[in-house]
């Protein structure tokens, strides 16, 4: 091989390392774009993903306080509930009150001393069963040998039978008088 023959030799392989390092310096920042996007992705992907988490946090951080005022209205509305029912249990005892004095000053409705009316008999009688039952629950409970207050000892008929005879019965007292009552203070005659 004489000189020229190196010298080409020489040039073709100088040009092929040239070529080479080209193609891999090409190779490399084609690698490292590829990366970059790959890894703007990525980040896009978890910036979506911690979004899509901060908006369930909301979603529950919402819930919760949802849920807590839900127990509030309840609440509320229950407490709402205990007031009207205490003051309709006030409007009718004063409505029963009311009723019982008219009934006592009333001349034509025969009333027992509470002022209850006679004819009521039946509702007492039943209400009178009632307290008896649960008075049987309590018997049961209290020890041998006691009766709770407000039941008849063993032996003695307790119920219906047993209650006050009305002031006004005209089988026990006889005739009915007519003269005006004063049992609430007032003078009915000087009307």
């Amino acid at each position: 091989m004489n000189t020229t023959g190196w010298i080409i030799l020489i040039v073709v392989v100088v040009v092929i390392i040239v070529v080479a390092i080209i193609a891999l310096t090409f190779g490399r920042n084609k690698k490292r774009e590829a990366d970059r996007h790959r890894a703007e992705e990525m980040r896009q992907s978890a910036a979506q993903t911690q979004l899509d988490a901060r908006e369930r946090e909301a979603k529950a951080a919402r819930a919760s306080a949802d849920a807590k005022q839900a127990e509030v209205d309840a609440e509320r509305l229950r407490r709402e509930s205990e007031e009207r029912e205490s003051a309709a249990a006030k409007a009718r005892a004063e409505s029963d009150e009311a009723m019982r004095k008219a009934d006592r000053v009333d001349p034509d409705v025969r009333t027992d001393r509470e002022g209850n009316r006679v004819e009521d008999a039946n509702r007492r009688d039943a209400e009178v069963r009632d307290a008896n039952t649960r008075d049987a629950g309590a018997r049961d409970a209290a020890p041998a040998g006691t009766t709770p207050a407000g039941t008849a000892p063993a032996g003695t008929t307790a119920g219906p039978e047993a209650t006050a005879t009305p002031v006004d019965d005209p089988t026990t007292h006889g005739a009915r008088h007519e003269a005006p009552r004063f049992d609430d203070g007032s003078d009915r005659s000087a009307r």
